[in-house]
């Protein structure tokens, strides 16, 4: 029976993508679970699993081919007959045939389709409810999932039963489980509640005629991405600023014994790590600022993920520090470290930077006195954080010589008013120059 593989759609907002490399050929027989394609969506370089048996049959779409839409036809496979490779009872309880419509006309068997795309989110069922209760080990064993779906979800405890399928025949795979698990679950609900939020601005196409030596230089997809999703902020977003001046010199002596105690584990903490720590702690003390805009509705998140700006070869890109009021500076450093040598090589999975319910953006380290971030949707706010330098200081009273850094909050005025921006700004000040809240 002919499978027709078709673009995956790797997060909720992948349009189209860049088919980087084939894993496999035609010819190969390949297995549910095994790795077919590495595909490059706008934020990372993933890898596209199979969900059933066959041969390949025939290729497509070329690898290094760009610009191929989400469900577009990539490849055929030839698949096994689904009720002789499985047999009797069990292949018709997984695979049931339709029933010929009325006059006794069969119906044509259709291409099955193997692809990728945004899972619904169903709820658990309630206790004492229709079919409450948990599901037994019979039901687990039941479910049509991919191997690697299987595994993921044991690892991270997700019951399959709750969870709806996307690939052929309804079979849960890598991104169903992915799609509703931890960080990416607020962007996907955000997007259910508020449609316009998944519609990316298209920039207009400009042709430059002009005489002065150049070359054309093709974008990436995540500099396409980049250039939409900048485009959407700045059209529909209002945006309000407040600055704050933020001395820096008791936060960098606590670094300093810090470091000290910790080159034994081969850890050094960086300014960044305690402001991640300082901007968490701020949206868990000011809720009303940890909130996302969603058309009629308001998201109220529960804890404080940060995503950190991360600047790689291709354009920006912002892994995301989970629940960061609640971890020690020690493992913000470590995710840090981790999560941007990831991001450069490209290797990022969707939950790790898709969601976050804030970001912090740092040109401190370029000599970048103060700047104004732009709000990543459907976050409410970002914190861009300038260089710490000496300068005049009213130290008690008297004038003395500080280091001293700005730092400005962009709002949504949509969702954060004035003044709980205002209230967030002054604690976020100070919790950085009263450095010993960070590590209580």
């Amino acid at each position: 029976m002919p499978i027709e593989l078709k673009m995956p759609a790797l997060s909720p907002t992948m349009e189209e993508g860049t088919l980087a490399r084939w894993l496999v050929k035609e010819g190969d027989k390949v297995s549910s679970g095994d790795l077919l394609a590495e595909i490059e969506t706008d934020k990372a370089t993933m890898e596209f699993e199979a969900v059933d048996e066959g041969i390949v049959t025939k290729i497509l779409v070329a690898e290094g081919t760009d610009g191929v839409k989400v469900g577009a036809v990539i490849a055929m496979i030839q698949g096994e007959d689904d009720e002789a490779s499985t047999g009797g009872a069990d292949a018709a309880d997984a695979h049931p045939r339709p029933l010929p419509p009325a006059g006794g006309e069969q119906v044509k068997s259709a291409p099955k389709t193997a692809m990728f795309a945004q899972p619904a989110i169903t709820p658990l069922p309630q206790a004492g409810g229709a079919g409450g209760g948990p599901a037994t080990s019979q039901s687990h064993d039941r479910v049509k999932a991919s191997p690697l779906a299987k595994r993921i979800a044991g690892n991270k405890g997700l019951d399959l039963t709750t969870i709806s399928g996307t690939g052929p025949n309804g079979r849960i795979v890598k991104a169903d489980v992915e799609a509703i698990s931890g960080e990416g679950r607020s962007a996907v609900v955000a997007a259910e509640l508020d449609p316009g939020l998944r519609r990316e601005t298209q920039a207009p196409t400009q042709t430059i005629d002009t005489d002065i030596p150049h070359e054309v230089v093709k974008l990436s997809n995540m500099r396409k991405t980049i250039a939409r999703r900048l485009t959407e902020s700045k059209q529909t977003v209002p945006h309000i600023y407040l600055t704050v001046d933020v001395r820096l010199d008791a936060l960098l002596k606590l670094r300093g014994e810090l470091n000290a105690s910790l080159e034994g584990r081969g850890i050094k903490l960086s300014v960044n790590d305690m402001l991640i720590k300082a901007l968490a702690l701020a949206l868990v003390q000011v809720p009303k600022c940890n909130v996302s805009f969603a058309g009629d509705n308001m998201l109220q998140y529960a804890r404080a993920d940060i995503s950190v700006a991360v600047s790689v070869p291709t354009g920006l890109i912002t892994p995301i520090i989970t629940d960061a009021a609640n971890k020690s500076l020690s493992k913000i450093s470590t995710e840090v470290a981790e999560l941007a040598a990831r991001a450069k090589d490209g290797k990022l999975q969707p939950h790790e930077y898709q969601g976050g319910t804030a970001s912090i953006s740092n040109m401190g380290m370029m000599g970048i006195k103060q700047f104004d971030a732009v709000i990543n949707p459907p976050q409410a706010m970002i914190l861009a954080v300038g260089a710490g330098e000496k300068r005049p200081y009213i130290v008690d009273n008297a004038l003395a010589i500080a280091t001293v850094m700005s730092a400005t909050g962009s709002f949504d005025h949509r969702a954060i008013d004035g003044a709980d921006g205002a209230m967030f700004m002054k604690l976020f000040k100070e919790l950085a120059e009263k450095p010993l809240g960070l590590v209580a």
